[in-house]
């Protein structure tokens, strides 16, 4: 008799658990850093405003968790057979890629706490009810984007090396491009660049979720480019994905 659905992802999601404990280094890494940036800016939150700081630490926590964790374990699995093997059981093969985003969502769910709870005890954020609702759900949007961008970039590129260096290059550029550019220091035509990029539009949407009464037309465009950039970058990534190296 065949296992159902339900008990196969259940072992599947109890396995990844497992993995995510034993790379808990890299883990507390990702989680850690945003926490680390909100703490240094402390002294900035006066100047350039609470809901900036927030949306940027965690703006970088999510591509943290779509690159740096979703991409490296799914090139580090393929790279080793487990998509190999798993594929030949007697289950649907989408069941393992459900788990594996099931347990990064869960990730983008404690970043989000992390930053609301440092932004208190650090800087003394406070937002209110319901911008705390709906933050939850623009972090899960904006955390899409990226988990589907490091679809794409496992699904363009087999080798973990490339891997790793691609979405090391991307973070940097996000970084340094978002943020100077959102700034206007790299000139206006960066700066709008900056503003539709994965980047400024998951950092608008996130800002804005914050103080819901502030929520306009080019809030929903940039919510827009955000499930726009998401279908996309899911849908090429999905296609072109290989199960093994070779």
């Amino acid at each position: 008799m065949l296992p159902s659905s339900t008990n196969v992802f259940k072992a599947l999601f109890k396995a990844d658990l497992l993995i995510q404990w034993r790379n808990r280094r890299a883990v507390f890494m990702v989680l850690l850093i945003p926490v680390f940036i909100l703490f240094c800016w402390k002294n900035a939150v006066a100047k350039i405003g609470p809901y900036f700081v927030l949306s940027t630490c965690l703006t970088l926590g999510l591509i943290s968790i779509g690159l740096m964790g979703y991409s490296a374990t799914i090139s580090r699995d393929r790279d080793k057979g487990v998509f190999q093997r798993l594929r030949v059981a007697p289950f649907n093969p989408a069941l393992i890629m459900a788990s594996k985003l099931l347990v990064q969502l869960m990730m983008i769910f404690v970043l989000t706490i992390l930053i609301f709870v440092s932004g208190y005890y650090f800087d003394g954020i406070t937002i209110s009810t319901q911008g705390y609702v709906v933050t939850f759900f623009t972090a899960l949007i904006g955390g899409a984007v990226y988990l589907s961008l490091g679809q794409l970039i496992t699904g363009l590129i087999t080798n973990p090396e490339s891997v790793n260096g691609a979405t090391r290059m991307i973070y940097f550029v996000f970084i340094m491009v978002g943020m100077l550019g959102e700034l206007g220091t790299l000139g206006d035509k960066l700066k709008t660049v900056s503003i539709w990029s994965p980047y400024g539009t998951v950092k608008a949407i996130i800002s804005t979720g914050m103080q819901p009464g502030h929520w306009d037309t080019t809030s929903t465009q940039a919510l827009a480019f955000c499930l726009i950039y998401a279908v996309v970058f899911a849908g090429i990534g999905i296609r072109k994905f290989r199960w093994a190296v070779k």
